[in-house]
């Protein structure tokens, strides 16, 4: 069982993410704002972290780059999870720091897929 930190401030993203991560047998960690899935990186120790960009204390953006300045969370892939979508945009997300992007509104399959493929399932 894998150890995956759901970093969004939407309930129902919480409720979606975490119910198909149990049901592929991971363990969902949750948190609802920055400074919280920041903490919880650090101190959780999670195999994969999914970012929502916009969050209501500091952005994805900055959550990703305070989780790679942690040594050992450096490593640590994140997804970044996000309704962000114009030209540019991805790039500025894999610039500070994520590994993967995927779209709001989640395709599941789109989803599991990029989840696997980082958890090597």
């Amino acid at each position: 069982m894998k150890k995956v930190l759901v970093i969004d401030d939407t309930e129902a993203n919480i409720q979606l993410c975490s119910f198909i991560l149990k049901k592929k047998g991971h363990e969902p960690i949750e948190a609802r704002n920055g400074l919280e899935g920041v903490d919880s990186a650090i101190n959780k120790k999670p195999d994969l972290i999914l970012l929502d960009i916009q969050l209501p204390d500091i952005d994805g953006l900055e959550v990703a780059k305070r989780i790679r300045s942690s040594e050992r969370e450096a490593k640590t892939p994140i997804i970044a999870v996000t309704s962000y979508a114009m030209p540019g945009d991805r790039e500025k997300i894999m610039k500070a720091g994520c590994n993967g992007y995927l779209a709001k509104p989640i395709n599941v399959d789109e989803f599991m897929k990029e989840i696997d493929r980082y958890l090597e399932v």
